[in-house]
């Protein structure tokens, strides 16, 4: 916190700080004069009749009563990273758009509206990165209107939580009643510590998903446009290991190889043979196909309410980069 030359907390941010990170401390109780305090931590996204909103890393939006603040200062723009590659959002978001293509897009200003007949949310909303060259009704009003002549609900992905990400674009969203759907987050981690984390023996690598794979892919029924999808991306490879004869693999995965980077997905097992580590072995064996290529860092996507596969990936080496979202157009 902010502490002056004589020992007392100071509030040193004003209105002007909005879109800077910023840290403040607050009353918790409304009427106590001590004592009970509220850090947060986050990017100052408005601060409009004595109330501020400040977006934190996971995208959580908090309300403060301007009279609660006992402190306050702006601080970096971003935390320093412990351990994991380094990268900006804009590289990881972009390498993340080339690992799952849509089958049809189109550019508005800096922004690409992204379509796939509905399969999968990331190939069926807006990555904003920049300028769509409109002011912003103008942009969301050309979104709704490219979606609704492909009889498609309007999706913006947003992420926050790392330098660059888009926490004053969230917060304009919100004000224009898009509604926040799902939250993911974004990890990364070195590969190499993967690719040693097990024995890979046994596991069939291919560049196309077979029906055996999609026998054990958790979308059933996947069309044309779905396949498209998933072979999409600069070097793609297929992972599984054989179950029973005539049935579905015991596991399976997918990666993505990009230059430095290989991108991890679709990991998936048997729920009669899980806490066996054969996702683990998966993703070993796609690791290593990725070392060959010249990948040296790795990245993958995980919901936040998958508490398993976040202890999976944590152990792993892997830790959270940004959070990312996907705003629905208002009803």
């Amino acid at each position: 916190m902010e502490i002056s030359a004589y020992g007392r907390l100071e509030v040193r941010i004003t209105a002007a700080d909005v879109g800077k990170r910023v840290s403040v401390r607050r009353l918790s109780d409304a009427g106590v004069t001590e004592g009970k305090f509220t850090d947060t931590v986050g990017v100052l996204t408005s601060w409009d009749k004595g109330v501020l909103v400040i977006t934190r890393k996971s995208g959580e939006a908090v309300r403060i009563d301007e009279s609660s603040l006992v402190a306050g200062k702006v601080v970096p723009a971003a935390p320093a990273r412990r351990r994991g590659p380094a990268a900006t959002y804009e590289e990881l978001a972009r390498v993340a758009s080339r690992a799952w293509r849509p089958v049809e897009s189109e550019r508005l200003g800096a922004w690409e509206l992204r379509a796939a007949s509905g399969f999968t949310r990331r190939a069926n909303s807006v990555l904003p990165l920049g300028d769509p060259g409109l002011p912003l009704d103008g942009a969301l009003d050309a979104v709704r209107r490219w979606y609704g002549e492909r009889g498609l609900p309007a999706y913006v992905q947003t992420a926050t939580g790392a330098e660059g990400a888009q926490e004053l674009l969230c917060a304009e969203l919100e004000r224009r009643g898009w509604v926040r759907e799902v939250t993911a987050g974004l990890w990364t981690g070195a590969l190499a510590p993967v690719a040693d984390r097990a024995d890979a023996e046994g596991v069939v690598l291919g560049r196309e998903a077979d029906e055996a794979w999609l026998a054990r892919y958790q979308r059933k029924g996947v069309s044309e446009v779905a396949l498209r999808v998933l072979g999409s991306g600069p070097s793609v490879w297929f992972a599984s290991i054989p179950g029973p004869v005539g049935g579905a693999p015991a596991a399976i995965g997918r990666c993505v190889v990009d230059g430095r980077w290989a991108g991890f997905g679709a990991v998936e097992v048997d729920p009669a043979q899980r806490r066996r580590g054969l996702a683990t072995v998966v993703m070993a064996a796609l690791a290593r196909r990725a070392l060959d290529e010249g990948a040296s860092a790795a990245w993958l996507q995980v919901e936040e309410e998958n508490a398993g596969a976040r202890a999976l990936y944590a152990g792993m080496g892997f830790s959270a980069h940004h959070a990312y979202h996907h705003y629905r157009e208002p009803s």
